[in-house]
């Protein structure tokens, strides 16, 4: 059994991972900002935590992750604000490293996404423009950490039924990228599972190979 604390627990990846984790026996804390989401993230199972990721400092996360044995970032601003986006998606989330660092929680799973570098090509006039600047610099930052990260690079989103089955790929491989939330769910409940994950960045999309075998390479 693991101690899995996952940031963003009321994201539509989060509500699909908690039961996943719970099912097999970890013990998970789901931490979410609206009070009122409080019993829809209760019922997957995990334990519900109130906290605002983007007000709280490194000191108050590392108090949030101490005793865990690994963290999941599915946080987000969702879109729109750019500063905001700034504020969750890069300041929020390094700080998060940075404090699992603090409170020697050593795993770390950082759901990106498909093509997350920092020579994007998204021009600045975009409105995916801060998502995009913001999620280099988060995932960099982790990369420069000594936690045992994965960064792990989705497709485009859907909420289509779970297949099980992805490939990994990278941003320049041609076709669709999709990838069920379910799936990605999966992958990173996969991922936490796998040791050999660590160190690594896996791109990937719907696909025909069972998710633990593409994730082993």
């Amino acid at each position: 059994m693991a101690k899995i604390l996952v940031l963003g627990g009321h994201g539509k990846v989060a509500l699909r991972l908690a039961p996943l984790l719970v099912e097999r026996g970890d013990e998970v804390t789901s931490v979410f900002r609206n009070p009122a989401q409080e019993a829809e993230v209760a019922a997957t199972g995990a334990h519900p935590v109130v906290a605002d990721v983007e007000t709280l400092d490194v000191e108050g996360l590392a108090d949030l992750l101490r005793g865990h044995d690994a963290v999941v970032w599915s946080a987000g601003a969702g879109g729109g604000d750019a500063a905001r986006t700034y504020a969750v998606d890069r300041d929020a989330a390094i700080r998060s490293m940075d404090a699992a660092v603090a409170a020697a929680v050593q795993r770390y799973v950082m759901v990106s996404y498909l093509g997350a570098r920092h020579d994007h090509g998204v021009p600045p006039d975009d409105s995916f423009f801060a998502y995009a600047e913001a999620k280099a610099a988060a995932d960099d930052h982790l990369r420069s950490t000594s936690l045992a990260f994965t960064v792990l690079g989705p497709g485009r989103l859907t909420l289509d039924e779970p297949t099980g089955r992805i490939d990994v790929i990278t941003a320049d491989d041609d076709g669709d990228t999709s990838v069920s939330r379910a799936d990605v769910a999966a992958v990173v409940a996969a991922t936490l599972a796998d040791d050999s994950t660590v160190g690594r960045t896996i791109g990937f999309r719907n696909g025909a190979t069972p998710i633990a075998e593409a994730l082993r390479g």
